[in-house]
């Protein structure tokens, strides 16, 4: 079978559509279709099957398609072999980030390899709700996704992923508000005030029905944000409290105050997430790893040297 054909497939099965697949490979419709039947007929058995308009995978469709993952990532790990061979970690890297990663994580991991030639780091934001990062590894090489604690919605998904920190979660407050001046805020001193809250299925709001979970009151969600500084700006002007994390929070010079939560894990886990041949990559494997070492030092920036755990060879898994 030809190895082409069997990415063409694999493609249907994360894509969806003959038309995705066609948009992603810069093939049309019509060409994706006919590099399909050919796969069919030297498969001997059908592959997909009309569904609705569209068109889906049969069983075997799906199992030629999970090996066409294996073969994926047989063949960027000999390429891996060879440039690890020729010390050549070249080529474009493409990394997708939600915001306030891509300020906190990128310039320094872009920087540090500043003195690797060849190598480019292309990013873009993006910021989906949780369970839509894994779908941005179909088009990026790296994706640095977040998630509440136990909310890890990637799991099972055959992605390869390297743990980067975790990152406290505090109340912002207006300044003047009454509870600025109290240095640890419970859920109990909040649950009545209006709030200033993300779209329901981003991860802070999991943080929010927790806060609800352990007073057993309902917060009053008076706006729902994706823009932190929106947020900040909301909260300054007196309209409600909010949630922001701490590496990358405003202060007084914008008019808010930060306070840690405690009575609920106020903390999100960052990682970065990558399809299992991706990862294979010497350039990808050395993006990642740069961008561990930038999360350790921001870790060991904002925590004392005594807490701080020393850097560590990233681990995937």
């Amino acid at each position: 079978m030809d190895v082409r054909r069997l990415d063409l497939l694999r493609e249907l099965a994360d894509r969806g559509s003959i038309a995705a697949v066609a948009a992603a490979t810069h093939r049309t419709a019509s060409a994706v279709s006919q590099q399909l039947k050919v796969l069919e007929r030297e498969a001997g058995v059908p592959l997909t099957e009309r569904s609705g308009r569209g068109i889906s995978l049969t069983h075997a469709g799906k199992a030629l398609a999970l090996s066409a993952t294996d073969v994926a990532i047989a063949l960027e790990r000999a390429h891996a072999v060879w440039d690890e061979y020729r010390n050549d970690a070249t080529g474009e890297v493409s990394v997708a980030s939600f915001p306030t990663a891509g300020q906190m994580l990128l310039p320094g991991a872009i920087s540090s390899l500043a003195d690797r030639p060849g190598l480019t780091v292309t990013m873009v934001d993006r910021d989906p709700d949780s369970g839509d990062f894994p779908s941005l590894t179909i088009d990026h090489d790296i994706v640095v996704a977040h998630s509440m604690p136990g909310r890890r919605s990637w799991s099972g998904k055959g992605l390869r992923n390297l743990y980067l920190l975790s990152e406290p979660l505090d109340v912002s407050l207006p300044v003047g508000h009454r509870l600025a001046g109290v240095n640890m805020l419970t859920p109990d001193q909040l649950v009545d005030e209006p709030w200033i809250g993300v779209p329901q299925g981003y991860p802070f709001d999991g943080l929010m029905h927790e806060i609800e979970a352990v007073t057993g009151k309902e917060l009053s969600v008076v706006q729902r944000v994706t823009d932190n500084r929106v947020s900040e700006a909301l909260v300054a002007a007196g309209i409600g409290v909010g949630l922001v994390p701490r590496f990358t929070a405003s202060g007084r010079e914008r008019g808010i105050v930060t306070r840690p939560l405690t009575g609920v894990e106020a903390s999100r886990h960052i990682v970065a997430l990558m399809r299992p041949e991706k990862a294979e990559r010497l350039a990808v494997r050395t993006v990642v790893e740069a961008l561990h070492a930038e999360a350790a030092r921001l870790q060991l920036a904002h925590n004392p040297v005594e807490d701080a755990a020393p850097y560590t060879t990233p681990r995937w898994t």
